[in-house]
């Protein structure tokens, strides 16, 4: 199997569900994507990601979207040892999203220069979970690509 087979997969993957994430975090937080993009800046900033204006945005713009590539990739070379995650897209999406939400919340965040550390408020969390959520589907629906060469099957029926 080429490199070039998961480059598209991953990227589509990791872009869409990363652009896709800010606007849910502008949503749940009620904040301008500026802030927010400045919120994920901090990570490496610090406070000061707050008085950068639109360069600190930009660097929380690459950084949200090399997270998220660095997150699909993750999801694909996983998905290529386990068969399961290749033959259940939907169920794989919604697992690695709960995983997602629990790496970013407990280990990455407190672990960054970010000046703020995640609360667990019961209709945040789940606000928080929900996005993460979608954000795994995100990634699984395009990895599935890699799982089947290129052929992808539909969603599920509810």
């Amino acid at each position: 199997m080429t490199l070039a087979r998961y480059v598209r997969p991953v990227l589509l993957g990791g872009f869409i569900a990363g652009t896709i994430d800010v606007g849910a975090a502008c949503l749940i937080n009620k904040h301008a994507p500026l802030t927010i993009l400045q919120a994920i800046a901090s990570g490496v900033l610090g406070k000061s990601a707050f008085r950068s204006g639109l360069p600190a945005a930009a660097l929380g713009l690459v950084l949200q979207w090399a997270m998220s590539v660095l997150i699909a990739i993750i999801f694909v070379a996983v998905a290529q040892r386990l068969v399961i995650l290749k033959r259940r897209w939907f169920a794989s999406g919604l697992a690695y999203g709960v995983a997602i939400y629990f790496v970013m919340n407990f280990i990455v965040v407190p672990l960054s220069a970010a000046p703020f550390t995640p609360k667990i408020k019961l209709p945040r969390s789940i606000e928080d979970l929900l996005a993460m959520l979608l954000f795994g589907l995100i990634i699984t629906y395009f990895a599935r690509q890699v799982a089947t060469g290129g052929a992808v099957s539909p969603p599920p029926k509810a």
